[in-house]
């Protein structure tokens, strides 16, 4: 058993941050299977139901999220190590409350990213990677992940590395264009200490980490939000924002549809004669 979570874990298709949540929630699930005298190969439907339940029934409780990723990791381990044959078909995660996505206006990104701008060369950098997430909805990991090469100024495109090796193509918006040439030209080589192919460096020269991403705006993903949020009020549709999001499942980007709906209606009430 422990030598299969070990493979599990050791995938390359897991990112870093799902590879240390899931570490816990696999071992969490060996430990439960081994107190019942179960094998991994002992695994079924009963199984997966009746831990399913123990997890429900955990005090302090667990939010339904937690349950769902603990879920989530034991049956992306029982495919990994026993087939998809043998993943359930029933989820049995708990409904989660629906949480709509806290998306800064416009206004407040604008004063966001003009707050990264400083002296120096740092300064330039940070505003080039802010400007960057929010032109083109970016992950934070998918922000540091990102090489030289990734950027395409001609063809205005970035080549994102997205969750599980998926790879995307992002247009590049004019302001963070701007921006990133300037950081390319007049700041990055100050931070250069040696064959680096990381496109945003830190003052040491090295790839810069997400750590960092999260001090210069300690909310990322509400930039994310925001680019999805403002695209659709501009009236781009649910299915191109599934793309340039990177999500493999519409249902995951129809979390955005209430401000679709929002705009629809004032589609209507602008058009209809009987609005």
């Amino acid at each position: 058993m422990d030598d299969r979570v070990a493979r599990f874990l050791e995938s390359p298709a897991l990112s870093d941050s799902t590879r240390r949540a899931y570490g816990v929630d696999v071992r969490q699930f060996s430990s439960w299977l081994s107190s019942r005298g179960l094998r991994l190969d002992d695994f079924d439907v009963r199984a997966f139901a009746e831990y399913a339940a123990e997890l429900g029934r955990r005090r302090p409780k667990l939010a339904p999220a937690t349950i769902a990723r603990k879920l989530a990791a034991v049956r992306a381990l029982v495919r990994f190590a026993l087939g998809p044959e043998r993943v359930p078909d029933t989820s049995f995660a708990p409904k989660r409350p629906r949480r709509l996505p806290e998306a800064p206006k416009l206004e407040e990104v604008d004063s966001a990213l003009a707050g990264l701008e400083q002296d120096g060369p740092l300064g330039l950098r940070n505003r080039a990677l802010g400007e960057l997430v929010y032109s083109a909805g970016l992950r934070s990991r998918e922000a540091v992940d990102l090489n030289l090469g990734d950027v395409d100024f001609e063809q205005e495109l970035v080549h994102v590395r997205g969750k599980g090796g998926k790879e995307r193509m992002v247009p590049l918006g004019e302001e963070a264009a701007h921006w990133l040439a300037r950081y390319l030209h007049q700041a990055r080589p100050d931070l250069a200490r040696g064959a680096e192919n990381a496109l945003f460096l830190s003052a040491r020269g090295r790839r810069l980490d997400t750590s960092t991403l999260r001090r210069l705006l300690p909310h990322p993903h509400r930039m994310r939000h925001a680019f999805a949020t403002h695209l659709l009020e501009g009236g781009a549709d649910l299915r191109t924002i599934q793309e340039l999001l990177g999500h493999s499942s519409l249902s995951t980007t129809q979390i955005y549809s209430h401000v679709d709906g929002r705009r629809l209606r004032r589609v209507y009430d602008r058009s209809h004669p009987r609005s």
